[in-house]
């Protein structure tokens, strides 16, 4: 497992760290560290789209108290 994924989850560097992991090299990683990077990628999108979701719940909850 490479620690630029380990560390994208939980560092607060977020941009400059998904840019080094979107621009890596994945010729030299085997079969089982692409599929657990996958894993480990779609549950990180998961994560994104909640956190998105209740953003854009919490906007509309917004705009509609205002509209009232």
């Amino acid at each position: 497992m490479d620690d630029v994924l380990k560390a994208s989850v939980t560092d607060p560097r977020g941009e400059r760290l998904i840019d080094e992991l979107t621009g890596q090299d994945l010729s030299a990683l085997s079969v089982s560290d692409l599929g657990e990077r996958i894993e480990r990628l779609k549950g990180e999108i998961s994560r994104c789209e909640a956190a998105l979701d209740k953003r854009q719940g919490a906007t509309a909850a917004a705009e509609a108290l205002f509209k009232s």
